[in-house]
């Protein structure tokens, strides 16, 4: 059982938990000849949310959008802590399942936090993470939580713990991508364990160069607020990753109508085109909110015909999760995980 972190407080009558969803912007090492294997950057965003709201009950229940996923991540903590399966979830947003936003990580810590600390737990969001199979590849969904802006984790060992974050930069929060979003879904479960077995053997000296434009391009781009230059590494990066990707999912994209909007984007001034995860979500980087949002609209009335495809400016998240929590009705403490 995961180490607990309990309180002298008496337990809230109320815990409302607000989880960020996060761009995937790639993998750096999918060689793993070095020992730890993947490391990979992710991006928190303000676009969706996971909102969880927990009571006191008699009996464990969860109604709303992934209610059922909810329970599940429930019944698991409680059985991992010893927990009553007692509380009453409420799950008020939901970031869209298997496209690419990060979806069921933090579903698992939304709820997994809401419901500890609903019986009077702390826990850290590694221990939920490790406890329900999260984090199995990529450390940016718990970064996101945690702390928001630019993530980049160190990979993991074969049998190793969830991927450090080694590197965390608030993210320059004038620069919007607009989100390509497609209504299929990408690989998950099953599927995408079965696609990462069966890949080829990514080349080390890719991997190497990968990690020399995330050290000496990306981050210093990021931290000295050079668009073009990040555009440049991203685009680099998911050129690389997707093309090592794309006997899995059919091309560099999973969504043919989605790498052809992303064209469309790149042509009309978006830099740093890419997929998030297995997607379909697709991302193309503006200068600012008006430009992302003036260009989401043009493209929203150019594919008009195709019903399947959305666009949507969106703005990244400098901090991590909001955890409110109230003892008789009204709040008695309220925190935001890591940096704001």
């Amino acid at each position: 059982m995961a180490e607990e972190v309990a309180t002298d407080a008496p337990c809230p009558a109320r815990v409302t938990v607000e989880a960020p969803s996060r761009l995937h912007l790639g993998f750096l090492d999918l060689n793993g000849n070095l020992g730890r294997r993947y490391g990979s950057l992710g991006l928190a965003l303000s676009a969706f949310v996971t909102k969880v709201r927990a009571a006191p009950a008699d009996l464990l229940t969860a109604v709303g959008p992934e209610s059922e996923r909810a329970l599940a991540v429930a019944r698991r903590v409680c059985a991992n802590w010893e927990l009553p399966e007692a509380g009453a979830l409420e799950i008020q947003e939901a970031i869209p399942a298997h496209c690419g936003l990060g979806s069921g990580s933090q579903l698992v810590l939304a709820v997994g936090t809401a419901l500890s600390r609903l019986h009077g737990l702390h826990l850290d969001p590694a221990d939920l993470a490790r406890a329900c199979d999260r984090g199995q590849r990529s450390g940016a969904g718990l970064g996101a939580f945690r702390e928001g802006g630019l993530l980049l984790d160190g990979g993991r060992y074969p049998d190793g713990d969830t991927p450090p974050v080694v590197a965390r930069l608030p993210f320059p929060e004038d620069w919007h991508p607009v989100l390509v979003l497609d209504s299929g879904q990408g690989l998950h479960g099953p599927s995408e364990r079965q696609a990462f077995n069966e890949l080829p053997v990514f080349p080390a000296e890719v991997a190497a160069h990968l990690c020399r434009i995330t050290l000496m391009r990306l981050l210093p781009a990021v931290a000295d607020r050079e668009l073009g230059e990040f555009g440049a590494a991203i685009a680099e990066i998911q050129a690389r990753v997707g093309d090592h990707f794309a006997p899995a999912q059919g091309d560099r994209f999973a969504s043919p109508r989605v790498a052809e909007a992303l064209e469309w984007l790149e042509a009309h001034g978006g830099v740093g085109t890419g997929q998030s995860s297995w997607g379909p979500t697709g991302y193309s980087w503006f200068p600012n909110r008006d430009q992302a949002e003036q260009l989401a609209r043009k493209a929203g009335q150019h594919f008009a015909q195709d019903e399947d495809l959305r666009f949507l400016a969106a703005a990244p998240r400098n901090h991590g999760a909001r955890i409110e929590m109230s003892a008789s009705g009204s709040f008695a403490e309220t925190t935001n995980q890591g940096r704001s």
